[in-house]
């Protein structure tokens, strides 16, 4: 006699994929959080000694930008950093040691879709961001008052901008046959966008053609709207700030998730 062929229904496969999203959630997530000496401390204490540092060499020299005191504007800039490269290692580091040892298998083989293996390896990079957003907010209140002008906006921006670099990450940690792309993309071209994008300076203030060339950094809309959401003032539209920001969040995400969709790195 012949076994009769089981066939799981259409509940029975979305519950089993819900499940296999909840665990590769739980699994990117709590990466993060038990490995939180290495994943979140050093980026908020690098935030704290950017604030003390340039508060004591150039508080003193450039008091106020746009009426803002110095060490008080470059705190949305540090935030936006501390995201942007967090989220970004984060989720590079994570898939390609995920495709290096080969448990990659096991996510790609489950009945989830395409769509929810993107969102499930996005979930780590998010969450470290957003705790490094909020560790170094808090560390920041012990050294200058930090307001928040617009919550909501503030929320919006940070998550925007943690799922962009989130999904970047996931894009190169694809793409990467070793460790050098990651080190490239992270130091090469990362680094030198954040700190152009008006994390340190006021964009009004420069001169051409320095002020088109830092107009065409994404990383400056994002930072510009951080800021405007914390201090309630920005040299940009606030409009034009989250826009560039969601935009850039979407497309990041849609980039990651073509790649799911044609496979790509999945089976080395």
């Amino acid at each position: 006699m012949t076994t009769p062929v089981v066939v799981p229904t259409r509940d029975e496969i979305r519950r089993a994929q819900m499940r296999g999203l909840g665990a590769l959630c739980e699994r990117e997530v709590v990466r993060v959080l038990r490995l939180w000496t290495q994943t979140v401390a050093p980026q908020v204490i690098s935030a704290v000694l950017f604030i003390v540092v340039f508060g004591m060499a150039l508080g003193g020299r450039i008091r106020t930008i746009g009426g803002i005191p110095y060490t008080e504007f470059i705190i949305p800039g540090l935030v936006l950093m501390g995201v942007a490269t967090a989220a970004f290692a984060n989720n590079a580091s994570s898939l390609y040691q995920a495709r290096s040892e080969g448990f990659i298998e096991d996510p790609v083989s489950s009945p989830m879709s395409s769509t929810q293996l993107a969102l499930g390896y996005t979930a780590g990079g998010v969450v470290r961001g957003i705790l490094i957003a909020v560790g170094t907010l808090v560390a920041a209140r012990f050294f200058v008052p930090v307001g928040i002008a617009h919550p909501v906006v503030l929320v919006v921006a940070l998550v925007a901008a943690a799922c962009a670099f989130a999904a970047l990450g996931t894009v190169i940690g694809l793409y990467s046959r070793g460790w050098e792309l990651q080190s490239f993309t992270g130091t090469l071209v990362l680094q030198p966008l954040v700190f152009l994008g008006g994390v340190f300076y006021s964009v009004s203030d420069l001169a051409e053609p320095w002020h088109g060339l830092t107009r065409a950094d994404p990383i400056l809309y994002m930072v510009e709207a951080v800021r405007y959401a914390m201090h309630g003032t920005s040299p940009l539209s606030p409009w034009l700030s989250m826009g560039v920001t969601v935009a850039a969040a979407v497309a990041m995400l849609a980039w990651s998730w073509v790649l799911f969709v044609r496979g790509v790195g999945l089976r080395t």
